[in-house]
């Protein structure tokens, strides 16, 4: 198995996909997404997953880009759809709980939004900060979080790129739950063992159900971040952020 992703089941009908690259801090390094990959894979072939938990290590759950990665699509070298990690949760068959136990930063918050229910930290750092870079944001993040987080916060966090902990999310009446970090976990498997009580068979009729807008919807919205990005990302001045701000 992946180095720094591990899958393993936990319990009888609860997979969990553990992040801990501990190198990079959780970010898209490329044995990152590979084992995020890797694991979906075989949760997609296993015939007992009834529902995964996906989680990070410490006070990271998931960093986003790497510096490196960054420069690459800086550089008109590749786009971010070249390798889709952000949607693996939406496209899971069964259900998937984000325990974002730490902080989830850029793509990495984003991909955890892509899963059906969503835990925070109090204490974690939650931000869409493509636009600190100076680029328009990617990876779905256009569609995904003003739609898990409503209009008025989800623009404001796209725009404004600033950093938010759970407990101020909470505050502003996100509708997902928000825990001390060492209690994210625990949560998450109250939540998954009252899935894995249902049959497999309704939990991924009703999932595809609940997803099918989503699926169809996103498609389109990735073609315009691409097409944004050919605007934004290749500028001097973008690439002088990235280096500063790593």
């Amino acid at each position: 198995m992946n180095s720094v992703v591990k899958l393993e089941e936990v319990e009888a009908g609860i997979f969990q996909i553990t992040m801990e690259d501990r190198e990079s801090k959780n970010t898209f390094s490329p044995a990152l997404m590979e084992g995020l990959l890797e694991s979906y894979e075989k949760i997609r072939e296993s015939e007992s997953c009834k529902v995964v938990i996906l989680t990070g290590f410490d006070s990271y759950f998931c960093s986003g880009g790497t510096k490196e990665g960054l420069l690459y699509l800086q550089e008109g070298k590749g786009k971010f759809t070249d390798l889709n990690v952000y949607s693996l949760a939406l496209d899971c068959d069964v259900p998937v709980i984000s325990a974002m136990q730490g902080h989830g930063i850029g793509g990495g918050f984003v991909m955890g939004l892509f899963s059906d229910f969503v835990i925070l930290s109090r204490e974690s750092i939650y931000t869409t900060n493509f636009m600190k870079y100076g680029f328009t944001p990617g990876m779905g993040a256009t569609y995904i979080v003003p739609k898990k987080l409503g209009i008025g916060l989800g623009h404001e966090m796209l725009l404004n790129a600033q950093t938010y902990r759970g407990q101020e999310l909470k505050d502003r009446g996100i509708p997902f739950l928000v825990y001390p970090r060492t209690e994210v976990l625990e949560q998450a498997f109250k939540t998954a063992r009252q899935l894995a009580e249902k049959p497999k068979i309704s939990l991924v009729t009703l999932k595809q159900h609940l997803v099918e807008p989503i699926v169809k919807e996103l498609p389109a919205i990735v073609e315009k971040e691409v097409l944004m990005h050919e605007k934004t990302f290749h500028h001097a001045g973008v690439k002088e952020r990235i280096h500063e701000l790593f």
